[in-house]
């Protein structure tokens, strides 16, 4: 079977973060790493353009992918891509090795099927909720799925679906779910929006108006993918 993705790389020598910044502006590369496999670790270059042409495809993300280094061709995964915060720029990205007799942990996309179409919505007015766009599987290299299809046509309003009631193909596993039902997380929901009528409101909302409350702000944390270290 041809190759989905293949991508020509380069191995590079100069490593840091003055190296880095070179590669991008003098020969719109980008630097990159190759680990896993119980093999060292190489540094590459990978030509911007192929790796963002590859990057607005979905499933570059959760297929293997076929990299060529110094001629020889080695299947990997993405583990981690970073992206310039204001730029349409990529500045890093983490291949992993993979074999394909050993499973690897993939974040896969998930697709919802028949939203329009959905009980809840029809019929009672729900709204759906999407907490999880995405899910983390355990599998073998050769299963390991494009995307993953969540049907919701028949939720109901109040109702939603777990992780745990996904429908997986065989060779597919959840990893997380073996440490509890505590964490067997909503993937998507259908809730009953409230809306205010004649400028009436609800038992809840008269006692809210005598409460005082506050709200704490959120805070993102990012992960650094290597780039801080060359």
């Amino acid at each position: 079977m041809a190759d989905l993705f293949q991508l020509k790389t380069a191995l590079r020598n100069n490593i840091g973060k003055g190296a880095s910044r070179r590669l991008r502006r003098e020969g719109d590369l980008v630097p990159a790493i190759l680990y896993g496999a119980g093999e060292n670790p190489q540094t590459l270059s990978i030509p911007h353009k192929d790796l963002y042409k590859s990057c607005q495809d979905e499933a570059f993300f959760s297929r293997i992918i076929s990299l060529v280094v110094d001629g020889e061709k080695q299947d990997a995964i993405v583990k981690d891509l970073q992206r310039h915060p204001s730029k349409d720029r990529i500045l890093h990205v983490d291949f992993f090795r993979v074999q394909m007799d050993q499973e690897i942990i993939v974040e896969v996309p998930l697709h919802f099927l028949n939203e329009d179409n959905c009980v809840g919505v029809k019929q009672g007015g729900g709204n759906i909720s999407h907490p999880m766009t995405s899910v983390e599987i355990s599998c073998l290299p050769g299963k390991l799925p494009e995307f993953i299809e969540v049907d919701i046509a028949d939720l109901e309003v109040g109702s939603s679906i777990h992780m745990s009631e996904l429908k997986l193909v065989e060779g597919l596993t959840i990893p997380v779910l073996a440490q509890g039902a505590d964490y067997d997380q909503v993937v998507v929901a259908c809730n009953l929006m409230r809306r205010a009528e004649d400028g009436e409101t609800t038992e809840t909302d008269q006692e809210a108006d005598g409460e005082q409350t506050s709200e704490a702000g959120s805070a993102e944390t990012g992960s650094s993918d290597g780039t801080d270290n060359e």
